[in-house]
């Protein structure tokens, strides 16, 4: 079977959204084209009920009630919402924030923000596997403590944290607990209830659905949380957030989240398998290359490596008929090492020569074989040319070099 190229395998960044998602999309851009806020016609009715299918959809994605979905333009929405939204409603119990140092970059700035405007955030470090434990969280918590923000799994290295540790320590502590899942759903199981989260953030475009539509999980028991809107307007989406529903897009969001719900079991094990197999062919064929993140409590897609002596940008280049990203990604304006791998204490070096890979869905062991094939030459190829490569190929101890400055 021939391959088509460019292969896709950075599924970590976006999805390609599932067909089957378009078609339920289509109608509600044409015939059912309805404001769902619309409550005197049929027009509105119809799109009123695309809105409540898509978020009993999404919340069994979740172990949540429809009732607990507010829709968001996508995860930096929810994200934001999220953390300014509890800053601003608990202020008067508390003002202080627990994160972690590799969430998302929406993370990141929102807590930079709310620093801005007089509360306090702790960033804590992680393991060389990237992972936090709840005893730092307990350490860290302070009777000021009102959010706890840990992100389910990591978009560059896959790490999945132990959020059902996390929250249940958060319940015993009364502290709420919000983590950003937007890898995490539709991939591996989720479950709101089980594991103790209040909040929490995910979105369609990584789970094959469209972009442009996010969701946030609001608890609304035990506790019921309240959060001061972001977006004023006409009190939709229970007063927190207004604006006119994209009902397209909602509807293709459930659809999504329903049909990544009924395959996740065979799915996963499918994108483990791809994703082993193209590790295993890359490893087993070149030295001097290292998986970051945790080597099992990992996303089934994501293969995060880095291959020394070769700069990863330089490889890419050399790649050019598969997509995937390198260790600067997200931030990719920026030459900077990515801030999570130097968090994981990678040294910059490696970081520049690591990629990430992202399997899915539609990937196939074809274009798995085909990427490996393709690496390994490319790889070989760039540290013949690399006289760092000789060097230590010859044992010289290259931390040991004295190189000389300008």
């Amino acid at each position: 079977m021939s391959v088509k190229l460019p292969i896709y395998l950075d599924n970590n960044s976006t999805t390609r959204t599932d067909p089957r998602v378009v078609e339920v999309m289509l109608p509600y851009f044409t015939e059912k084209f309805g404001n769902s806020a619309s409550r005197n016609h049929p027009f509105g009715w119809a799109a009123e009920e695309a809105v409540e299918t898509a978020r009993d959809q999404l919340a069994a994605a979740i172990g949540a009630s429809g009732k607990e979905i507010i829709f968001t333009s996508g995860a930096t929405e929810s994200n934001n919402l999220a953390l300014k939204g509890v800053a601003a409603m608990y202020k008067k119990k508390g003002n202080h924030l627990i994160t972690t140092a590799t969430e998302h970059k929406c993370v990141l700035d929102t807590s930079k923000r709310l620093e801005r405007d007089g509360f306090s955030v702790t960033y804590l470090p992680v393991d060389k596997f990237g992972r936090v434990s709840a005893d730092q969280i307990r350490d860290a918590m302070t009777d000021k403590t009102i959010l706890v923000s840990v992100m389910f799994a990591n978009n560059e290295i896959g790490t999945m944290q132990p959020v059902a540790d996390i929250g249940k320590l958060c319940k015993e502590k009364g502290v709420l607990f919000h983590t950003d899942a937007v890898q995490a759903v539709g991939k591996v199981p989720v479950d709101v209830e089980a594991m103790g989260i209040d909040l929490l953030s995910f979105t369609a475009h990584k789970m094959y659905g469209p972009k442009g539509i996010g969701a946030l999980y609001v608890r609304k028991k035990n506790p019921r949380v309240r959060l001061e809107p972001i977006i004023d307007g006409g009190g939709h989406e229970r007063g927190m957030r207004s604006g006119t529903l994209p009902v397209p897009l909602i509807a293709g969001f459930g659809a999504a989240a329903e049909i990544s719900r009924l395959a996740m079991p065979e799915e996963s094990k499918y994108v483990y398998g791809l994703r082993e197999r193209l590790r295993d062919g890359i490893m087993s064929q070149l030295p001097e290359t290292y998986v970051n993140g945790h080597p099992t409590e990992r996303l089934p897609g994501n293969a995060n490596i880095s291959f020394a002596y070769v700069e990863g940008e330089g490889l890419m280049m050399g790649i050019k008929d598969v997509a995937v990203s390198s260790g600067s990604a997200c931030t990719s304006a920026s030459l900077e090492p990515s801030y999570v791998l130097r968090a994981l204490g990678v040294g910059d070096e490696l970081a520049h020569s690591s990629i990430r890979f992202g399997l899915g869905r539609f990937n196939t062991v074809e274009e798995v074989d085909f990427t490996v094939d393709l690496i390994v030459r490319e790889v070989r190829r760039l540290r013949e040319m690399s006289p760092l490569y000789e060097m230590a190929q010859d044992g010289v101890d290259l931390k040991s070099i004295a190189w000389s400055g300008h």
